[in-house]
């Protein structure tokens, strides 16, 4: 019986030699955290986006459309976002996680090579060149400074609109709102099992946080997925029974390195309004995620700026670049890392721990992809309302301030798109402002930007 005792005492030394070593490397007691609650974190982002591991793929692929194969996207998929996790792990320390960003992979595979045209391999190199001309725009300042010219009540808006973004995500995934004809959008029913799960997980995990049960938010993921096994809907049941366990993954070998280098030059005329559009869709959807998170966690300083900001977006540039390399479009910071957050994640170490899930995933892809979509709608649910409270910090008795912000936040959810709020919010800002005789109040560069969306507006209704 001495040797288990011994073999224990080891354990449990190795385990505080690690933790030890993980709180130096991390600094999480001087963040206020610890190993178990950044695990729990990452665990949690994980759960919350490993949704792009299928979706990411499909859309690529367009079901043979676009000459990519399917299995090998699921691969490079997981090692772009594991990659993108641990660069952004690496450079900031923030519990930031990256994937393949929703909303470019569709411009790249529906619009780029679809109804362009343009082989999948001139298009990856558009990526590529997209995230070196990002990279430099990073490590220049431009873009920190880009960031500090959007006015200050817009960085509200842009936290509202992204927490009224993530909450409509949730909707739409529990099918609390559904597609109409008539009037957009429309309550689903209620009743169904999906909706039910998602509005009892949500009432969940408001009284589990209440009370601070610890992974609270990972927890009530688990419970719907295994729960849904039992509950019939439609066909099937709410959760898929997995076909196994594990899988090997697939080889990445037709993408990896693939892409045509040089395409963008010798079609330059073409490609210059693709990469512009790229550019300033990657760099504003990434500027207002990261101003949206970082006020959301408290990792603005007193001046209401983001530490470490020009780190974030080279991490964000960098990782774009590496995804291009194995064969995906745009890599981005996602904004389902706000569900680590709220599970106490304040360190790189939750954006590691979420980085070597997608590595795990792809040896049990059966056992991931059964989580159904409904299992994080109230994650996403529950913290795109925290986020929303940003509203309160707004002066509504100025509505040369209130009204833009406003506009942001609304606009973002009912436009599908970041960049889309922010431009029609900063432009009504500096309109506002210039016709009620402020003008000079505002920085060149703010009207430089205002200018730039103008002009993307315009591209993107006659290109």
């Amino acid at each position: 019986m001495a040797r288990p005792r011994a073999f224990t005492f080891a354990t449990g030394e190795n385990f505080q030699q690690t933790s030890g070593m993980l709180d130096r490397v991390f600094r999480l007691t001087q963040n206020g955290t610890n190993v178990r609650r950044e695990l729990i974190a990452g665990l949690t982002t994980f759960a919350a986006m490993a949704y792009i591991l299928a979706l990411n793929p499909a859309i690529l692929a367009s079901g043979g459309a676009t000459g990519m194969h399917l299995q090998g996207l699921i691969t490079v998929t997981a090692l772009a976002a594991a990659a993108g996790c641990l660069l952004m792990a690496a450079l900031t320390n923030y519990p930031i996680a990256q994937a393949p960003g929703m909303g470019i992979n569709s411009y790249f595979a529906a619009i780029i090579v679809i109804q362009m045209g343009v082989p999948w391999q001139g298009a990856l190199a558009m990526v590529f060149w997209n995230g070196v001309l990002f990279f430099a725009l990073s490590v220049t300042g431009l873009r920190t400074r880009i960031v500090h010219a959007l006015p200050h009540p817009l960085h509200i808006g842009i936290q509202a609109g992204i927490g009224f973004f993530i909450a409509f995500i949730g909707f739409q995934n529990a099918g609390l709102v559904v597609a109409s004809a008539q009037t957009l959008v429309a309550e689903g029913n209620l009743f169904a099992a999906g909706p039910l799960a998602a509005l009892l997980g949500l009432v969940l995990i408001i009284i589990m946080t209440r009370f601070r049960v610890p992974g609270a938010i990972i927890l009530v993921v688990l419970l719907i997925t295994l729960v849904g096994l039992l509950i019939p809907a439609g066909k099937g049941t709410l959760t898929a029974r997995p076909e196994g366990l594990f899988s090997l993954p697939a080889g990445i070998g037709q993408t990896f390195f693939a892409l045509d280098w040089l395409y963008p030059f010798r079609h330059f005329q073409s490609a210059l309004p693709v990469i512009f559009t790229l550019l300033l869709l990657d760099l504003f959807d990434s500027i207002g995620t990261l101003i949206g998170l970082a006020r959301q966690s408290g990792l603005m300083d007193k001046q209401g700026r983001m530490p470490k900001l020009g780190r974030a977006l080279s991490a964000d540039a960098a990782a774009t670049v590496v995804g291009a390399l194995l064969g995906t479009s745009t890599t981005t910071a996602y904004l389902e890392s706000a569900t680590g957050m709220q599970a106490g994640g304040r360190t790189g170490l939750t954006a590691v721990v979420t980085g070597l899930c997608f590595l795990v995933a792809l040896f049990f892809t059966p056992v991931i992809s059964v989580i159904p979509m409904v299992a994080t709608a109230p994650a996403l649910i529950f913290v795109g309302l925290l986020m929303a409270r940003g509203l309160s910090e707004l002066d509504y008795g100025n509505m040369l301030e209130s009204a833009p912000a406003v506009l942001t936040a609304l606009l973002i959810p009912l436009c599908f798109s970041i960049t889309g709020g922010i431009a029609v919010g900063l432009l009504l800002y500096c309109a506002a402002m210039l016709l009620a005789g402020r003008g000079r109040d505002l920085p060149w560069l703010t009207y430089g930007i205002a200018g730039v969306f103008v002009a993307f507006f315009i591209l993107s209704q006659h290109g």
